[in-house]
């Protein structure tokens, strides 16, 4: 079954979407990455928390998320995180700090 919705990894344009689900920390932190460009390090950290906090690199074509498509797959993650905000924004940060090594070994 294909689902016109689903991608490989997270799509950076579900990003906006996932602003109401949860309280004032998270909301800031999707409202400060959603209109970054691509290739922005806090848009790379962010796209990069949610492939782990979904599970993207371990769905496929078959698997009932890929059915769902990754609008829906993305919101359940967010809502279903049992942590605080606090915790989100945390691994935003880790995540951010990935990142930033990984830049500055490949330049």
């Amino acid at each position: 079954m294909y689902n016109s919705d689903t991608e490989v990894l997270f799509p950076s344009r579900v990003i906006a979407s996932l602003r109401g689900l949860r309280k004032e920390e998270w909301r800031d932190l999707v409202d400060r990455v959603a209109d970054l460009p691509s290739n922005h390090p806090d848009h790379l950290a962010f796209v990069l928390l949610m492939v782990r906090l979904g599970g993207c690199i371990s769905c496929n074509a078959d698997s009932f998320r890929a059915m769902r498509g990754c609008s829906q797959c993305a919101r359940q993650t967010v809502r279903r995180f049992r942590g605080t905000d606090r915790d989100l924004v945390d691994q935003f940060n880790e995540a951010r700090v990935e990142i930033e090594k990984y830049i500055q070994k490949k330049s």
